[in-house]
C-alpha cells in the first residue's frame, strides 16, 4: 500500500469518429477495424492524459475489493464513495485497514467506518484487522512470543470483528515497504498468521495480504532506501506456499498484482503459485504516479504477459485499485484499472471485474441454532 471525477455515460473505448474517416474512405477500412484501432488507442489516450476531468467508467459494473478511508471523516467518505460509484460504473467497493504496527499510536479498525457503512450493505463492505491483528503480528515478531496467551487475544480480536460485520481481514503486511505506512515485515507462515487462515477458512472470509514478493535473500533493491526499509531482505516465498498450504480452505487474497516494489512479482511466479495452489487469488492494481516493475498497463495497453495470465486464471483476479477515499481524491488508482478491465475480452471481464469478488467475499453459513 502506498499514499496517494463527471464521467461520460458512453462505451468507454469509443473514439471520435472524424479522426477514422479520411482512412475509411480513402482505404476503405470496415467497421471491425475501426473498432480495434478504437480498442487500442483510447485507453492509452486517456492514460497519457492523466485521466483528465472526465474519467471513464467501467464498461461493465465492478466490485473493487481493496480501498481505504480517512478515519478522522468516515461519513464524509462514505458520501464521497457512494458519489464515486455510478461515475465508476462500481457495484460494491470494500474498505480496509492500513497495516498498522504494533508502534503506531494512532492505530484504529473497523469500528472507525462500520456504523456508517452498515446502512449500505449492498455498496460497502469492509474489512477489519489491519489495525488490531496486523499490529500483534508484528509485535509477536518483535518479541517473538506467540505463546497460548497472545493466540487467545488474537482470536478474541479476530472474532470480535466477524461478530462486528467485517467482510474479510485486511490488510495484512508480510513485506510492507515505507509509504503511508512505516516498514513492516513478518513471515507469512508466523504462528499467528496460519491461526488467521484458520480463523478465516471458518468463517468462508478472505485474507489480504500485502507482500513484496522475494525469492531468495537479497539486499534492499535500488532506489529503495534503508533506513528507513530494512537494509536486507528475508526470502518470503517458500513461508507464504507454507500458509497457502496450511489451510487449503482459507482464501488467500495477494494484494498489489503489477505494483511491484522487488522486481521479481512476475508473471512467471504468480502463475506457478497460482498452478500449485487452488486458494491463492489476485488483486490488480495500476498506481499511474508509482507503477514499479512488472505493471500491468504499458502506455495504456495491457502488457501481453499479463494478459495471458489473467486469461489462464479467470476465475481468481479480481479488481483492487488501493484507491483512497476522503472526499478530495484523486481517481487515477481507479481509473488505471477500469481501463484495465475495458481491455479484456467479455467473458474474462465480467468474471474479474464481479463474479470472482461475490463468490470470494460469500461467507459460510452461520452453523445451525441447538435447540
Amino acid at each position: 500500500m502506498t499514499p496517494a471525477d463527471e464521467s461520460r455515460a458512453t462505451n468507454p473505448l469509443w473514439v471520435p469518429w472524424p479522426r477514422f474517416v479520411p482512412a475509411i474512405l480513402g482505404c476503405g477500412i470496415g467497421i471491425a477495424s475501426l473498432v480495434l484501432v478504437a480498442r487500442a488507442q483510447a485507453p492509452a489516450a486517456a492514460e497519457l492524459s492523466d485521466v483528465g476531468p472526465s474519467p471513464i467508467p467501467a464498461a461493465t459494473p465492478y466490485i473493487d475489493t481493496h480501498t481505504h478511508f480517512d478515519e478522522k471523516h468516515p461519513a464524509d467518505t462514505v458520501r464521497a464513495l457512494l458519489a464515486d460509484e455510478p461515475r465508476e460504473n462500481a457495484a460494491k467497493i470494500y474498505l480496509q485497514i492500513p497495516p498498522f504496527s504494533y508502534t503506531d499510536a494512532d492505530r484504529f479498525d473497523a469500528d472507525v467506518i462500520l456504523p456508517e457503512a452498515r446502512k449500505y450493505p449492498t455498496k460497502i463492505g469492509v474489512l477489519g484487522g489491519g489495525g488490531w491483528l496486523n499490529s500483534m503480528i508484528l509485535e509477536s515478531v518483535h518479541t517473538g512470543d506467540s505463546g497460548p496467551e497472545v493466540q487467545a487475544k488474537f482470536r478474541d480480536l479476530a472474532e470480535r470483528l466477524v461478530r462486528e460485520g467485517v467482510a474479510g481481514f485486511g490488510e495484512m503486511a508480510a513485506e510492507h515497504f515505507v509509504g503511508s505506512t512505516g516498514y513492516e515485515y513478518a513471515p507469512p507462515d508466523h504462528l499467528l498468521f496460519l491461526l488467521l487462515a484458520d480463523i478465516a477458512a471458518q468463517h468462508g472470509l478472505p485474507i489480504e495480504i500485502h507482500m513484496e514478493a522475494v525469492p531468495q535473500a537479497m539486499d534492499l533493491p535500488a532506489p529503495l532506501k534503508s533506513p528507513p526499509n530494512a537494509a536486507h531482505l528475508n526470502e518470503n516465498i517458500t513461508a507464504f506456499e507454507r500458509l497457502l498450504s496450511h489451510n487449503p480452505r482459507a482464501k488467500i487474497l495477494w494484494a498489489h498484482l503489477g505494483v511491484d516494489g522487488t522486481g521479481f512479482r512476475t508473471p512467471e511466479l504468480c502463475r506457478r503459485l497460482m498452478s500449485a495452489h487452488p486458494n491463492l487469488y489476485m488483486e490488480i492494481k495500476h498506481d499511474p504516479k508509482s507503477p514499479g516493475k512488472h505493471p500491468v498497463l504499458v502506455n495504456g495497453v495491457v502488457d501481453p504477459e499479463w494478459m495471458k495470465f489473467f486469461q489462464q486464471f479467470p476465475d481468481r483476479i479480481v479488481i483492487g485499485s488501493d484507491q483512497h477515499y476522503s472526499g478530495h481524491d484523486d481517481p487515477g488508482r481507479w481509473q488505471s484499472d477500469v481501463l484495465i478491465l475495458n481491455q479484456l475480452p467479455g467473458a474474462i471481464r465480467t468474471k474479474i471485474a464481479i463474479a470472482n469478488a461475490r463468490r470470494i467475499f460469500t461467507p459460510n453459513p452461520p452453523p445451525p441454532v441447538r435447540k
